[in-house]
């Protein structure tokens, strides 16, 4: 491999492994706010366990999260100086809304939820996990806002003399039309995973400590299992949308999708295929007729430009050149995202099945597939996130910087190959912390919520320090 080609590998591999925390991180904070609620609301001390039993899993991720993220600023400077010089007066901006605003209120707002246990007014301390609930995705809509200039550049000019992109209006490129639908795409991806979770840990109490806690884990279950299947309508409902976005801006990424060489009216959608070793052409595959024009374009009608044709048009446009993405990874990867999200609202509605009018689940099989139950949609927003981004090549920035021009010029193979295997041995032990974590706080059951006996009763609530509560 050469410089740029570690440089990628790197960069993905960093971007997936962060991306594995922060769609529990972003689902989990607003279920943990939800569980505080109701416990403000009712006084019930179910709600109030369920709400620190999940909390130190919602501290867990978030931590680790925040570790891993860190690395992915570092590396636009390191590896990819020259993207970083191009786009840095546009991308900058979002990212900096980011940390100014969003981080702000997550980092913030999470100490004074955690230290403020048994100081702060009940409905102040509720107040702070809400708060960081939208703080969690503001830090979405910053970051998606970025990243979706990179997929639909709005809202700049290049400056001729500099060869930089320059931003001339902000609103512009908060509000493009990428942007505006990935992020509830992705937000409710986020929640497709929280609520596979909070289900899977509440379902294996239920099923391996029957009497322990039994209602408070079977409203846990019930409230995961539902939040995984609107979670999954509402990916279905704007994956339909983001689909008819897509080919507008990228109909490339749409025409490799499905592997479409020759354009279609209608253009039909393949469940499966099996095509040549290089990828070039389908050799026999499932089809359901018309329904790629209607994910395009709205129309089982419509038409679909293919491959080949878009590749004479790019280079028409742009010069010589590919311009085609790696069509086996993005077929499969689109189908992956799809059929995994499906399969977990699956065995959401097995939960609510299993748990109907009071019962409690019994199944040694749904045991069994209680893992897949958060690891299936965490898997599926990996590969929607490959897709995306490996069918927006070659471009870094399409229609203006190719790939293979962004990254850093004086960075050796050596250095690549060094610091890539050091973070993937990191982010490795890292992995093995965070999984061992996870399990055992899982596996401890509901914490104890009676109060402490009171020492010194003459202390004043003023004198009081804040509590740690986990």
């Amino acid at each position: 491999m050469d410089a740029m080609e570690l440089a990628r590998w790197q960069f993905g591999i960093t971007t997936v492994y962060h991306f594995l925390f922060v769609p529990l991180t972003i689902g989990l904070v607003w279920l943990v706010a939800a569980f505080q609620t109701a416990w403000v609301r009712t006084g019930n001390e179910k709600w109030l366990k369920l709400t620190k039993f999940f909390g130190k899993l919602f501290l867990i991720n978030f931590a680790m999260g925040l570790v891993t993220g860190i690395v992915q600023e570092f590396q636009f400077g390191m590896n990819w100086s020259e993207y970083s010089r191009f786009v840095g007066d546009v991308f900058g901006a979002p990212l900096a809304m980011e940390a100014l605003v969003a981080f702000f209120l997550e980092s913030t707002f999470l100490g004074l939820w955690i230290f403020g246990w048994d100081r702060l007014p009940k409905k102040v301390h509720l107040a702070c996990i809400w708060t960081v609930a939208v703080g969690t995705v503001l830090s979405a809509y910053f970051i998606l806002a970025a990243n979706s200039w990179m997929q639909n550049p709005v809202g700049y000019r290049i400056d001729q003399a500099t060869g930089r992109a320059e931003l001339t209006d902000i609103v512009a490129v908060l509000t493009n039309k990428v942007a505006l639908i990935t992020v509830p795409h992705t937000i409710a991806g986020c929640f497709l995973v929280a609520g596979g979770l909070v289900a899977a840990v509440a379902v294996w109490h239920l099923v391996r400590r029957p009497g322990t806690d039994t209602a408070a884990f079977r409203s846990a279950a019930k409230i995961g299992a539902w939040t995984t299947l609107v979670a999954m309508g509402a990916m279905l409902l704007t994956g339909d949308i983001q689909g008819k976005i897509m080919t507008e801006v990228q109909p490339m990424k749409m025409a490799a999708a499905e592997a479409l060489y020759e354009s279609e009216q209608p253009a039909p959608f393949s469940v499966f295929t099996v095509g040549t070793l290089d990828g070039t052409r389908p050799v026999w595959s499932v089809e359901i007729p018309g329904l790629l024009s209607f994910l395009g374009t709205g129309s089982f009608d419509g038409r679909v430009e293919g491959i080949n044709d878009l590749q004479a048009e790019y280079e028409q446009q742009y010069g010589p050149g590919s311009y085609k993405p790696n069509i086996p990874l993005t077929y499969w990867t689109f189908r992956l995202m799809i059929g995994l999200g499906g399969a977990a609202a699956l065995l959401a509605l097995w939960v609510l099945w299993a748990t109907r009018r009071g019962r409690t689940p019994t199944s040694r099989w749904l045991l069994r597939a209680l893992p897949l139950l958060p690891l299936l949609p965490l898997v599926a927003n990996s590969t929607g996130w490959i897709f995306t981004e490996m069918g927006r090549q070659p471009w870094v920035v399409f229609g203006e910087m190719k790939t293979a021009a962004a990254n850093s010029p004086n960075v050796s193979v050596g250095y690549l190959a060094t610091s890539l295997a050091v973070f993937t041995l990191l982010y490795g032990v890292l992995a093995v912390i965070e999984v061992k974590l996870l399990l055992k706080y899982a596996r401890a059951g509901l914490p104890d919520v009676s109060p402490p006996p009171d020492e010194n009763e003459s202390e004043s609530d003023e004198d009081r320090p804040l509590a740690f509560a986990y």
